[in-house]
């Protein structure tokens, strides 16, 4: 019997979470991961990672390289085949960039071209593709992030740019600025417009915050968590800060304003309420300084 079926070997990868770590490994585009995004992934503590990654190693699974600071763990060479062939490598067919592209170009005809359109289609599904694991929605969520992105090239080149445009940015974008950009929309309609963004985007807004917004009567609408990006910084003509450090870049021309905003995750639903409040005490205040009183 081969080594990479031996029982020692078997038992190793058998474990759930290490089986998991080698899927993360072999879905990464460079085929390398760290124990820190792994334990973000995992959501496990670090040593808990470390403790599964020297098994793997101890086993030949996997090799550690040391750059600066940080360890990276790749999948031992000439192993790739018997380890997939362990514990499985299920690639879900990825979106067709291709069709949508093309359905994209059809929208924007005359605004912009073919070219720029797919190059904004497969770059945002660079964006996405490690955020989102839920491959049926890959798809469309591809779509609407190169929708608004290619929305706010548009505007950033426009003369008139018509009504203002607030970028809310927090780390996860799943919490304090949506929050922030549904109030806005709730309370301005078409007169100003918002935008939102995360430094290090989550999948998913998070419930308690689509639960706050439901008893105040805000619709949260299809949004979900999407990373910065330079066509929305472009775009804006304020940048609301809220936790996210210096992840967002200072363009000239624009309006900055730093909230220093509790994050709602994991909070208690009263907690959630107060952040939830506080936030629309802000927004009312900035559509004061953004709309003229008529």
């Amino acid at each position: 019997m081969p080594a990479a079926t031996s029982p020692a070997l078997l038992a190793t990868v058998a474990d759930p979470t290490r089986a998991r770590i080698i899927r993360l490994i072999l879905d990464s585009p460079e085929g390398r991961v760290s124990v820190t995004e792994l334990a973000v992934e995992l959501r496990l503590r670090q040593p808990t990672v470390s403790h599964h990654m020297r098994a793997l190693a101890s086993a030949g699974v996997v090799e550690r390289r040391q750059e600066g600071r940080r360890a990276w763990f790749s999948l031992a060479p000439g192993r790739v085949d018997e380890v997939i062939g362990l514990v499985g490598q299920a690639p879900a067919a990825g979106p067709d960039l291709e069709r949508i592209a093309a359905d994209l170009t059809e929208r924007y005809q005359g605004v912009h071209g073919a070219e720029t359109v797919s190059l904004f289609v497969r770059t945002s599904h660079e964006l996405l593709r490690r955020q989102e694991r839920t491959p049926a929605r890959l798809a469309s969520r591809v779509s609407a992030l190169a929708v608004e992105r290619l929305d706010a090239l548009t505007r950033s080149r426009s003369v008139d740019r018509g009504v203002p445009e607030v970028l809310f940015v927090c780390v996860r974008n799943a919490g304090r600025s949506q929050l922030a950009a549904a109030i806005l929309r709730h309370l301005a309609g078409d007169r100003v417009r918002a935008r939102t963004a995360g430094s290090e985007p989550a999948e998913e807004v998070k419930a308690h915050v689509v639960a706050v917004l439901d008893e105040i009567g805000v619709p949260l609408g299809d949004e979900f968590p999407k990373p910065l990006t330079a066509e929305a910084l472009r775009a804006a003509d304020v940048v609301v800060t809220m936790g996210c450090g210096d992840a967002c870049p200072v363009l000239p021309g624009k309006t900055y304003l730093d909230w220093p905003l509790d994050d709602p995750a994991d909070q208690p639903l009263p907690r959630v309420r107060a952040i939830r409040d506080e936030i629309e005490r802000r927004v009312r205040g900035l559509l004061g300084d953004l709309l003229p009183i008529t």
